[in-house]
């Protein structure tokens, strides 16, 4: 139960068991009821090995956060495909951070979701390239590009991040 305005409104949907008002409201009402939401879990962070196998649990477990925070499906997927792209580059072309370990956070910000993986860098920046049709590889930042609003690259003392921001929709409880 949340109070708005001096009203009272529930937020579980019962069809689709997603957060959503349960009176008419306003956008700016059910805007500000997602976002307090949100507030409960909003970021994670996850250790990996540097192995391929780490790309499917960063996946399932962003999936379970972003559904957990309202998001809508089609962003879900978005998110858990550049997370796949920047997880596996750093596996392939990196070293791994201390202790043979990537790090992989994502976090819920209003109408965004922002990923990063980090890594122990390598002696290559990682760049944009286009990939001709014949070409095996070469076009993972290309997709996170396409599906971001930005993205980059931030280099510390332990190494490298590669970072994107993409559009994050809230589930209105008929959309599930």
């Amino acid at each position: 139960m949340l109070r708005l305005k001096g009203r009272a409104m529930s937020f579980r949907c019962r069809r689709s068991g997603h957060f959503a008002p349960s009176r008419p409201v306003s956008i700016a009402e059910f805007s500000a009821s997602v976002r307090v939401l949100r507030e409960v879990r909003d970021s994670s962070a996850v250790l990996l090995p540097c192995a391929p196998a780490s790309v499917a649990v960063a996946r399932h477990r962003l999936t379970a956060d972003l559904l957990a925070a309202g998001i809508f499906d089609a962003a879900i997927s978005d998110a858990a495909l550049v997370v796949s792209e920047l997880l596996s580059n750093a596996i392939m072309h990196a070293h791994p951070l201390p202790g043979s370990r990537l790090q992989v956070t994502w976090m819920v910000d209003g109408g965004s979701i922002e990923v990063t993986v980090s890594d122990g860098g390598s002696h290559t920046r990682p760049r944009l390239r286009h990939a001709s049709a014949s070409t095996l590889g070469g076009r993972g930042l290309g997709i996170v590009e396409h599906l971001s609003r930005t993205w980059g690259i931030r280099a510390d003392d332990l190494g490298l991040t590669v970072w994107a921001v993409l559009p994050a929709t809230p589930v209105a409880c008929g959309n599930a």
